[in-house]
Order: C-alpha cells, then structure tokens, then sequence
C-alpha cells in the first residue's frame, strides 16, 4: 500500500477548500466533511469550489440536496468567493 492510497485527515473547520481534491473525489470528500461539520454542530460551513464553467458547483449543489441534515445552501457573499463558494446551512441535532 502506498501513502497516496492512506485516507487524507481534513481539519474541520468552518471552510473547506476543495481545490487540492481531484475531480472524482470533490463529492466523497465534501460528504464526509459535511458530515462531521454537522456531528460536531456547525450551523453554517462554506465550501469553497471554484468559480470556473460551474461543475463542481453544481455537483456539491446536487449533493447538498440529498443530505437530509441540510438545511439550504446560496452562493457566498462576495468577500467569501461570490458564485464560486457555497455557504451551507446545517440543522441542529
């Protein structure tokens, strides 16, 4: 097994930053960390994904509507990356 294949530990904080993430993995990785982000009792986190043509947005978009612990989502206010970060809302426990 080689360190590339061993889990890479994202600190939870309020943002994350999906830029170092290959495509493929932007939705597990988001998952997860929304997951824990809501575990530990964040209200509101911020996914930063890039403005580009709009993929990787929508792809965090589609997966933010599966999550039932999501409470809605909207584009970031423009000191936190506009169009290209989406700022979450969790429900609490």
């Amino acid at each position: 097994m080689s360190d590339d294949d061993d889990p890479i530990e994202i600190p939870i904080t309020d943002t994350l930053d999906l830029h170092p993430f290959q495509p493929g993995e932007i939705k597990d990785v988001a998952r997860e960390y929304l997951i824990e982000a809501h575990a530990r009792g964040f209200r509101q986190v911020r996914l930063i994904h890039g403005r580009g043509v709009g993929v990787q947005r929508e792809r965090i978009r589609a997966l933010l509507q599966t999550l039932e612990f999501v409470d809605g989502f909207t584009d970031a206010d423009v000191s936190g990356g506009g169009w290209g970060a989406t700022v979450v809302a969790l429900k609490q426990q």
